[in-house]
This record gives C-alpha cells, sequence and structure tokens, in this order.
C-alpha cells in the first residue's frame, strides 16, 4: 500500500512513472515526501529583510511542495518536516528546534504549514495550478492559513508563557500585517513558478514524441 493515496487527478509528482509493486510505490511516495519536507527545510534558511521584518522562503516551499505532491502527499510532507525540527533537526528558520519549539510563539504557523500544503495541493489536483491565475488564488488561499493557527497560538505562547501583555493591535502588528505583502509574493511568485514547470514539462514529452 502506498504511503498516501494518489490523488485521482495527476500533480506534477504524477510524472513520475508510478511503479507496479505496491513496495516500489510505496518507496516513491516516501522518496517525494522526504524531499518535500527537505525543500522546505532549505527554503527557511534562505531570508532577507522588508524593514524591521525578516521573510524566509518558508512559506513558499511549503505552497510549492503542497502543489507539486498533491494534498495528501503534501501533508505528510509537512508533518515530516515537523516532526523533523522537534526531534532537534535544524530545518525551521532559525537555530531553534527541539521538543521546547512548541512553546514558541511561531510554532503555530509550523502547524498550520500542513493544511496549507494540503489546501495548495488540492486546488493543484484540479489543475488550478496550470493557470497563473487560477494558481494565484488557490495558492493565496494556502498561504492564509497558516495565520487562522499561528495567529491565535502566538497570542496564547506570549499572554501565558511569555507573560506579555498583548492586544489585538499588538497581535496584528507582530503577526499579520508585516506578512501580507511578502505572502503574496511568494503566492504570486509560486503561481509563475509551477505553471511553468507543466509547460516545460509538456514541452519536453512533445519533443520525445516527435
Amino acid at each position: 500500500m502506498s504511503l498516501v493515496t494518489t490523488p485521482q487527478r495527476r500533480v506534477l509528482a504524477d510524472l513520475i512513472a508510478r511503479p507496479s509493486s505496491r513496495a516500489r510505490a510505496f518507496a516513491v511516495d516516501a522518496g517525494l515526501v522526504i524531499t518535500g519536507a527537505l525543500v522546505v527545510a532549505l527554503l527557511a534558511k534562505v531570508s532577507f529583510f522588508i524593514g524591521p521584518v525578516p521573510i524566509t522562503g518558508q512559506t513558499l516551499g511549503v505552497i510549492v511542495v503542497g502543489a507539486a505532491l498533491g494534498a495528501r502527499r503534501g501533508a505528510a510532507a509537512l508533518t515530516t518536516y515537523m516532526l523533523a525540527g522537534l526531534a532537534g533537526l535544524p530545518v525551521f528558520a532559525g537555530i531553534a528546534a527541539g521538543p521546547a519549539y512548541v512553546l514558541s510563539p511561531s510554532f503555530g504557523f509550523i502547524i498550520g504549514f500542513i493544511p496549507a500544503a494540503f489546501v495548495a495541493g488540492w486546488f493543484a489536483e484540479r489543475a488550478w495550478d496550470r493557470n497563473p491565475i487560477l494558481a494565484f488564488v488557490g495558492f493565496a488561499a494556502a498561504t492564509a492559513i497558516p495565520f487562522l493557527i499561528g495567529v491565535p497560538y502566538m497570542a496564547l505562547i506570549l499572554a501565558t508563557v511569555l507573560g506579555q501583555e498583548i492586544s489585538l493591535e499588538s497581535v496584528m502588528a507582530a503577526g499579520v500585517l508585516p506578512f501580507i505583502v511578502p505572502g503574496l509574493i511568494k503566492a504570486g511568485f509560486a503561481a509563475l513558478l509551477i505553471p511553468a514547470a507543466w509547460k516545460l514539462t509538456q514541452a519536453v514529452d512533445r519533443a520525445k514524441r516527435q
């Protein structure tokens, strides 16, 4: 039985030849999931600043991995990524890792990456990832999901663990407003990258048939 049920509609990862045996199919799915987690880990270390706010490639990695692998494998990849970080591997943005990271204000966003990858993959399975406009809509929706989990989690940790006084304004200023434009930029970049990858693979396929 494969690690994750293969979507009925193809995503980029399904262009890989599917092995006929269950053992080999499991190995392919496991390799895709681990590779997806590694991609997010690498992009998490890519950062730049917009004003005083550090912006990483982490969310871009979540969207791209979800779209490329599909909903279930994408969610599995981000679950693997989260567990690797909690095990102490330096995969998160910054150097912090290990079980104590659950007490970090940003850990809720890590949790939110799992459904975000699922949603990006869900749209990709419906071929939205082949049209830049539809891809942007789907990827922007996926980008918003970590905030639904991460912002309340951040507020909880700041108030109960760190003992800070919080307000709606302070939470929005710390965890939402600085990331809206960068999030849209990442969604836009992914909405160009994934459809371009489809066009490239289709061009290669046509060239092979000639």
